[in-house]
């Protein structure tokens, strides 16, 4: 299916995986959200190995053709990352790229708190990381906030969503979630999914009735409740990770939303993403693209800038990190070739202005450029990149 992506089944942490992959040089693990699958990064799939990287893209567990264990307490962050972590090994990989959305974006969140030593650099999607409130459950929280019709909350009762989806049919579910672009949280009616009138659809330029096709064949022969299962662990998630409390996510991260996207109109995300938040969480946050007149589904929305972002990002150098250090009449510009020639070769390539010189604070007392005084500075810069 389109033009070479291989596919194949992988054994990891007791269970099926089926991945789709393309491409040879450096690993791009690409991970969905709901409700989609590996299809859902077709385009960047094809899009990364002509620029000489492996794309992959899995089934999560619950999808598509991997493995779909029936009960919720197996969906927690520790079972999808154990898959992962399973995956990058049996592939034969130290550290890998990683690219998520959707509930794709939250397990690599969290991929990148419990393992940042597999991490090369993080491109996350839509979702934005959000740290462990100590005192209050997700979903009581947003009840709160936005009711009991809050999808989220409507997901958390096994069986009612699937029931509601089922009156509604495959292929309508998908089109409804799929071509959701109210910027807005998404308030289901009080009969459900079935109950809202518009049956009808015409389908945007980027998702074609072969899209939908694809997708439902898929999730006709597994139901929605493995995709579901992700929802109603997230109070097991907050409870199992109260040791992570407070961890910042430290992997060099670029985090691309829409500015139509419900999860960008939601509990305060504009303000928690532009206003120092985010950033104090994920402090080496590296870029923060908003995509203008685009919704949730941005990666196949707008499938050629997104590939082009991602490209940009992973190809700047996020491997070991070099640090330059110049000397007298020096500047980081005495680096200039160093760092575009190790940059090259894969390399993060580090030069800074000592102090004293270029850009970089000058205090005015010679007992203030002791050895003492540089090496904590140099120690500093290295943790902070």
């Amino acid at each position: 299916m389109m033009e070479g992506i291989l596919h194949r089944t992988v054994s990891v942490n007791g269970i099926n995986m089926h991945i789709a992959e393309k491409g040879d040089g450096p690993l791009v693990l690409l991970i969905h959200g709901f409700p989609e699958l590996w299809y859902c990064w077709r385009h960047q799939i094809l899009g990364l190995a002509a620029r000489g990287y492996r794309a992959v893209a899995p089934d999560l567990r619950g999808y598509g053709d991997t493995d779909a264990p029936p009960s919720a307490s197996s969906y927690t962050a520790f079972h999808i990352v154990g898959d992962l972590v399973a995956l990058i090994d049996a592939l034969g990989q130290d550290q890998v790229f990683v690219v998520g959305h959707d509930w794709g974006a939250v397990m690599a969140w969290y991929f990148c708190l419990f393992r940042p030593d597999r991490v090369k650099a993080l491109v996350n999607l839509s979702v934005a990381f959000r740290p462990r409130h100590p005192s209050k459950k997700p979903v009581e929280t947003m009840r709160a906030l936005l009711g009991e019709n809050y999808y989220i909350c409507r997901f958390q009762e096994p069986g009612v969503a699937e029931a509601d989806f089922a009156r509604l049919g495959t292929s309508l579910v998908l089109k409804k979630f799929l071509t959701y672009r109210r910027p807005a949280p998404f308030i289901l009616p009080e009969g459900g999914l079935s109950a809202a009138p518009d049956k009808q659809f015409t389908l945007p330029s980027w998702l074609s009735e072969e899209d939908i096709n694809y997708y439902a064949s898929k999730f006709e022969k597994t139901g929605f409740t493995g995709g579901l299962n992700y929802y109603r662990a997230l109070d097991l998630n907050w409870e199992l990770m109260a040791p992570w409390t407070g961890i910042q996510v430290k992997v060099p991260v670029m985090f691309i939303v829409g500015d139509l996207d419900l999860t960008y109109n939601t509990l305060g995300a504009k303000e928690y993403l532009h206003n120092g938040g985010f950033k104090k969480d994920v402090p080496f946050l590296q870029e923060l693209v908003i995509m203008e007149g685009v919704g949730h589904f941005l990666n196949q929305e707008r499938p050629d800038e997104l590939t082009a972002h991602i490209y940009d990002f992973i190809q700047k150098g996020h491997g070991p990190v070099v640090l330059q250090i110049h000397g007298f009449l020096g500047l980081w510009y005495s680096w200039r070739h160093q760092i575009v020639g190790l940059a090259a070769c894969g390399y993060r390539a580090v030069a800074l202005d000592m102090r004293g010189y270029g850009d970089m604070d000058a205090p005015p007392s010679a007992l203030s450029y002791t050895i003492f005084h540089i090496l904590w500075d140099c120690n500093t810069l290295s943790r902070v990149n």
